[in-house]
């Protein structure tokens, strides 16, 4: 591991891809943000701010929050774990300098201190055991767990049937920076492998998926990251009325691509109802895409909510016309939740 930007690969992309399926292997990261808040207010003031329930969160536990804009858009999606002293916020490159900002500007008279980590310790992803040089700064090693393999307490799951996530056990450990050296011998994946990974389980990502328009819904982000049972924060009564009364928008899809044209549609790729012999209206963009080990070339795309979960799908990759199938994650149906009163919720209210 280095200051140079994480590698893509190191020459064997889908042995990579497997060998960080079986959690053989690691990914550097390093180029992500760390930000940490320390005082003993820290997780009822992130409680307050932030779509998940912080405000009993165990050392050593982890979880994901939203921070939403007063009408419910995403604007920084941040891993949460506590170690007992101080709150870590894991983010995506180039968002933590701004979450930080705003928190600074929120804390009024609360006992909480913001800090920015990132020149300091280095996040490193495994679906395996983290290791050993993973940083305890407080005794508590700094290793966030996943939440996106089921359905948290006060989540909602849109996705119907059986999910691919159920086997996903990724994580992030932070390293300090002077100790990645250590890391030098152990076997590594490039950052495409993670992004294949990722991809197939559904998985949604700041650094990719979002826009200036993304509200939770739109990528079933509630079965991880909202507790819809929780206090106010900013942003709630949007997630309330979209989630009870109304439907998201857009939804998120995997397509799987024709690979015939051996071609990988870019981030913003237009999507198009029909095949590439007949491509009709724009009904949506590509936010990411890959070849998977298994499944081959896919992506994942946000597509308008009444584009028909039947219907072919063309991509445009840089002027080539890929042909696509759309599995469906969100269900046009999503939301309406109170007039479907035999709709399961999972997770209790909290007392």
């Amino acid at each position: 591991m280095s200051s140079k930007p994480p590698a893509e690969h190191y020459g064997d992309p889908f042995g990579e891809q497997r060998a960080l399926a079986a959690g053989r292997a690691i990914v550097d990261l390093s180029d992500r943000d760390v930000v940490t808040v320390t005082g003993p207010d820290r997780l009822s003031w992130l409680d307050s701010l932030t779509s998940q329930a912080l405000a009993q969160l165990a050392p050593g536990a982890s979880a994901e929050t939203l921070l939403l804009d007063p009408s419910g858009r995403i604007e920084y999606a941040a891993r949460v774990l506590d170690d007992g002293e101080t709150t870590w916020l894991l983010m995506d490159a180039d968002t933590g300098a701004g979450f930080a900002a705003f928190l600074e500007r929120m804390r009024f008279m609360l006992r909480v201190e913001v800090a920015d980590r990132s020149a300091e310790y280095a996040t490193i992803g495994t679906l395996g055991e983290a290791p050993a040089a993973t940083a305890a700064p407080n005794g508590v090693p700094l290793v966030w767990v996943d939440p996106w393999s089921a359905v948290q307490a006060g989540g909602y799951q849109y996705a119907a049937g059986e999910h691919p996530a159920a086997g996903w056990s990724y994580r992030e450990a932070l390293v300090a920076r002077d100790r990645l050296g250590e890391l030098a011998g152990l076997p590594a994946a490039g950052t495409l492998a993670l992004e294949a990974l990722r991809i197939a389980a559904w998985r949604p990502r700041a650094g990719t998926e979002l826009d200036e328009r993304a509200i939770p819904h739109e990528f079933d982000w509630l079965r991880s990251a909202v507790h819809l049972a929780k206090g106010c924060y900013r942003g709630q009564e949007t997630v309330a009325k979209v989630h009870n009364l109304g439907h998201p928008p857009r939804r998120l899809v995997l397509l799987h691509l024709d690979g015939s044209d051996n071609v990988l549609p870019a981030p913003g790729a237009e999507v198009r109802l029909g095949r590439p012999d007949a491509a009709g209206d724009v009904v949506g963009r590509v936010t990411a895409s890959a070849i998977h080990h298994e499944l081959g070339p896919v992506a994942l795309a946000l597509v308008k909510r009444s584009a028909d979960p039947a219907s072919e799908l063309t991509v445009d990759a840089d002027g080539v016309l890929v042909p696509a199938a759309q599995e469906v994650i969100v269900p046009p149906g999503a939301g309406s939740v109170a007039e479907v009163p035999r709709l399961p919720r999972l997770g209790a209210v909290r007392r």
